[in-house]
């Protein structure tokens, strides 16, 4: 299933709809990363909401996108971690290091608006 991501503004929102295979993963994050650099970008919120698991490949895979999408020059906030998620992540010493979390998606602009608003 392909991940829609929106561009509002100066950002793009990626809202995952369903669990997504380790290949589904891989090529949203090539089309997140295009679209910043096509759009010009100065943030990406990838919302989880409906994730009910976040294993070591995904987090692995939401750190590199939030790598690559810094090295493009824009922010990356991921919103909607589900509380049981955040506990088995922690449980397993999974992290998402150096990217910004929010509980939902008006949060999530708060915190780029106010990134955007330090530079």
């Amino acid at each position: 299933m392909e991940t829609p991501i929106l561009k509002h503004g100066n950002y793009l929102i990626a809202s995952i709809q369903a669990s997504l295979t380790d290949e589904e993963l891989l090529k949203l994050r090539d089309s997140i990363v295009e679209r910043v650099k096509k759009f010009r970008s100065d943030g990406v919120i990838i919302d989880v909401t409906v994730l009910d698991v976040i294993d070591s490949f995904a987090a692995r895979t939401i750190n590199n996108t939030a790598d690559m999408i810094k090295l493009c020059g824009a922010e990356t906030v991921i919103v909607g971690i589900q509380p049981e998620v955040a506990f088995a992540m922690v449980q397993l010493g999974l992290t998402l290091k150096n990217i910004k979390t929010a509980l939902d998606l008006e949060d999530g602009f708060v915190l780029l608006e106010n990134h955007s608003l330090g530079k």
